[in-house]
């Protein structure tokens, strides 16, 4: 069997595959399914300061090849987490990567804060990405001062590892990839979703309640191939892709064009046991290549 440990800006995987956030819960939900300590990581739902109910129904529409989603971070906050949901989580031997959003800079930075106490809790994933709620999300992710603002406001007060999600909803995703590393990112994560749209053409509307959502499947997977080789290109520190991934193959991918660990998203609502499928593809593929360690193939194309 290769070695398929990785590490992530001092958060240390047992092997690359995570979940994305949004797409697997707190993890606890899919136990039926596979056993999470098989998996390199779970990144959780998002977690805002106070409670969010989200967007109004309908806010999701399949689309050839993907969907759209436009959740809108529905949650019950960081304290129900800490005080309700960690301790679920606390001794399963795998990382929790809690995915943090917020309206302002101060609303991260206290969230972060929170779960920053959490012993077994030893990353973040700052999602400045989000576009699909009205406040907050995307509206840091598009530009770098933004970014390196809410950055730079959790880096005060969070203290482990603290990845950045990052918008492809932007002209140069590089230089936004830069402004959050020289803010104090430990890693960047990418892509998350494109923005999109669905149409009702008998009811003459758009299908979602707020009109657009994010696009998510194997229909972004090019876009998101393509922005972790510039991103690969522009900072130092290790990148996450991810975006459209569904087998091993789409895995070996992104790993090819630089990313050192991935997430699996949508995928999962097609099959809950897919993530453990990935990784044993990649092993298999490693050992029938005569690789010995997955970390020799991260950025192996030119």
């Amino acid at each position: 069997m290769a070695r398929l440990n990785v590490e992530i800006g001092g958060l240390k995987l047992k092997n690359p595959v995570m979940t994305a956030s949004g797409t697997f819960g707190y993890g606890l939900e899919f136990q039926d399914f596979v056993d999470l300590e098989d998996l390199g990581g779970v990144i959780v739902k998002g977690t805002t300061l106070l409670p969010r109910e989200g967007n109004d129904y309908p806010r999701m529409a399949e689309t050839p090849m993907g969907m759209l989603n436009c959740v809108g971070l529905q949650n019950k906050g960081v304290d129900y987490f800490c005080e309700h949901i960690y301790p679920q989580l606390k001794d399963i031997d795998t990382q929790f990567v809690v995915n943090v959003s917020g309206s302002s800079p101060e609303d991260y930075a206290e969230c972060a804060a929170r779960i920053d106490r959490l012993e077994n809790i030893r990353a973040i994933e700052l999602n400045i990405s989000c576009p699909n709620v009205k406040h907050g999300g995307m509206a840091f992710g598009t530009t770098c001062e933004g970014a390196e603002s809410v950055v730079r406001a959790v880096r005060e007060r969070y203290h482990k590892t603290l990845i950045v999600k990052l918008s492809p909803n932007v002209t140069s995703i590089a230089d936004i990839a830069r402004a959050v590393e020289a803010a104090g990112a430990d890693a960047v994560s990418l892509i998350n979703t494109l923005m999109g749209t669905a149409v009702d053409i008998e009811r003459r509307r758009r299908v979602l309640s707020i009109g657009t959502g994010g696009l998510s499947g194997p229909c972004v997977k090019p876009v998101a191939l393509r922005m972790v080789l510039d991103v690969r290109k522009a900072v130092r520190i290790p990148i996450v892709g991810l975006g459209g991934i569904m087998t091993a193959q789409d895995a070996l991918e992104f790993i090819m064009c630089g990313a050192t660990a991935i997430e699996v998203g949508t995928a999962n609502f097609i099959d809950p046991a897919v993530t453990v499928k990935i990784r044993d593809g990649i092993n298999a593929w490693l050992d029938s290549h005569g690789v010995s360690d997955v970390r020799e193939i991260v950025g192996a194309i030119e």
